[in-house]
């Protein structure tokens, strides 16, 4: 009984051995190993061996880029206005050794440091940079603090503003800005749309007048090649000179109208054409046009 006892000792203190022995670490994780409470070594992930009860591997550092949201902190611009502003920060342990001996929690001093830069820089800046700068303040808050941290055996990769919010009566100032803006670009485009349709409209009818002119022209010069190729006789001539009588007389405001010497002629040459006589001629005083009055 008691060897049973002894053996199942044994088995137990052996077990202890090993697991005290073999250290796994995990993929992208490290550890540190102090021997006598003075560091020896990193751990690799993987299987490692230490001596039990006098190396003491530390807590497991993970060596992703880790991502960690700061609280809004109050800043004050140059033009004393206070706004809100909220962080990102994208970081990465790249030494375990330092991040574990070098500072106390890298976390909590890249925040206060995070917290200071954007104090300085914001308050060199006013409102309105703050708000289109972003890029700017970004690229100086990660560039300080990877300075800083990187004897901390930490790389910060990325510094994002995720918000700033400025006062509540700085805010509505800027929406009525905004809306006056829009307001003001609304009726510039309305305006110029009108301009523009004023300038096609009077184009359209400056080319319809032309065509129209032109489609006149064409129409006098055919009719006069089609005249000139007929050659036409005087009862023809006659015959259109009648029917374009009631034609000068259809005007509202006329009250008398003008027949011209050829238009006599004309009549004395349909009488002779239907009646076959010689037609009296139509006296005219003093040699000129006669006048026939209409009521």
């Amino acid at each position: 009984m008691a060897e049973l006892i002894i053996g199942i000792v044994v088995a137990l203190l052996a077990v202890v051995l090993v697991l005290r022995t073999v250290r796994i670490v995990p993929q992208a994780r490290a550890s540190n190993v102090e021997r006598l409470g003075r560091y020896l070594r990193t751990l690799e992930p993987g299987l490692n061996v230490v001596i039990p009860f006098v190396d003491r591997p530390r807590q497991l550092i993970d060596l992703r880029e880790q991502v960690v949201s700061f609280e809004p902190n109050s800043v004050i611009t140059e033009d004393n206005l206070v706004v809100h502003i909220d962080t990102v920060l994208y970081f990465q342990v790249t030494d375990p050794r330092a991040a574990a001996y070098e500072i106390a929690n890298y976390i909590q001093a890249i925040e206060q440091l995070t917290v200071t830069t954007l104090r300085n820089v914001i308050g060199a800046l006013d409102l309105e940079k703050t708000l289109t700068s972003r890029e700017h303040i970004n690229s100086i808050l990660r560039g300080v603090l990877d300075e800083a941290s990187g004897k901390w055996g930490i790389r910060v990769n990325r510094v994002e503003l995720k918000a700033i919010e400025p006062p509540a009566s700085i805010k509505e100032s800027m929406e009525k800005q905004m809306r006056a803006e829009r307001e003001k670009r609304a009726a510039i485009l309305a305006a110029e749309g009108q301009r523009q349709s004023k300038i096609l409209t009077a184009e359209g009818e400056r080319q319809a007048a032309i065509l129209r002119a032109e489609g006149q022209a064409k129409a006098i010069d055919t009719v006069f090649d089609a005249i000139h190729r007929n050659d036409p006789d005087p009862k023809l001539l006659a015959y259109q000179y009648l029917q374009m009588l009631p034609e000068l007389a259809k005007g509202p405001g006329n009250t008398f109208w003008v027949i011209p010497s050829e238009v006599t002629t004309a009549l004395q040459n349909v009488t002779k054409a239907f009646t076959g006589e010689t037609a009296p001629k139509i006296p005219s005083e003093n040699g000129h046009n006669p006048e026939i009055s209409r009521s």
